[in-house]
């Protein structure tokens, strides 16, 4: 197994703390704006290069940490969410759709009956914060596969119901995947963390667990998933409710 040294971890970490503070000005400033595209763009083919596909560290239970942190929305004031929670979350449905040929609406209990994994696994958080959770989902690869991608599928896009401003208007979250990590071995749609049903505060009813990437990538709450060939249609056209906001597309640690 191939791991990527420490020290592009850190720089990783780093950037993105300083993203936090000074993300607004990054967005303004175009010269910015195309440095740190083709620092993504070097990022992105270097890990390709040298991981491939690669499994990010896994760790043993007691390595599990006690206190999770629980980041971004930790429960959605959106109406359809109150009201699946309400039920909860007998009558919930995830929607895959866009360039499939069989769209589909798969509830709970037939997420449960996909071919699944369990891996315990570092979060890193951009804010620089790390924790090791355990966590059982269906294979993302599963759902692609029962929904049949058609050629011109490139990129999968996770639309979820929460906003981070906790209302009812604000703008839900949302990020996507290129189909070759989507098709990872540790990219699972979580339904269970360190054994127990998926916290509401950790994303229920789902959650999107993409190892290789930082913690802004991993959706919560997840409402569709669109296979599409471009997401410049979809919210700023960068690919993701942050990377909008001027963070990098391709999050690789």
């Amino acid at each position: 197994m191939t791991v990527i040294r420490p020290d592009r971890r850190h720089l990783l970490l780093a950037g993105g703390a300083l993203a936090l503070s000074g993300c607004d000005g990054l967005v303004r400033n175009a010269q910015a704006q195309c440095t740190v595209k083709k620092a993504e763009q070097v990022s992105r083919w270097t890990q390709r290069a040298v991981a491939r596909d690669a499994l990010a560290p896994e760790y043993q239970e007691k390595d599990i940490s006690k206190d999770f942190r629980a980041n971004g929305s930790v429960d959605p004031a959106a109406s359809d969410y109150v009201a699946l929670k309400a039920n909860n979350f007998r009558d919930y449905q995830l929607i895959v759709d866009g360039l499939v040929e069989t769209p589909l609406a798969l509830s709970l209990a037939e997420l449960r009956g996909l071919p699944s994994r369990t891996q315990i696994t570092k979060h890193d958080c951009v804010e620089g914060w790390t924790s090791i959770g355990k966590w059982k989902g269906a294979r993302l690869s599963a759902v692609l596969n029962r929904a049949r991608l058609k050629p011109e599928a490139r990129f999968v896009v996770f639309h979820c119901f929460d906003a981070l401003d906790q209302t009812e208007a604000g703008e839900r979250y949302y990020t996507s995947v290129d189909i070759r990590e989507a098709y990872h071995e540790q990219t699972i749609l979580a339904y269970e963390m360190n054994d127990e049903i998926l916290p509401i505060k950790h994303g229920a009813p789902i959650r999107l667990r993409l190892e290789r990437q930082l913690g802004y990538k991993m959706a919560k709450y997840i409402k569709r998933i669109e296979a599409v060939e471009s997401f410049a249609h979809i919210g700023r056209g960068k690919g993701g409710y942050w990377e909008d906001r001027g963070y990098e597309w391709y999050a690789g640690i």
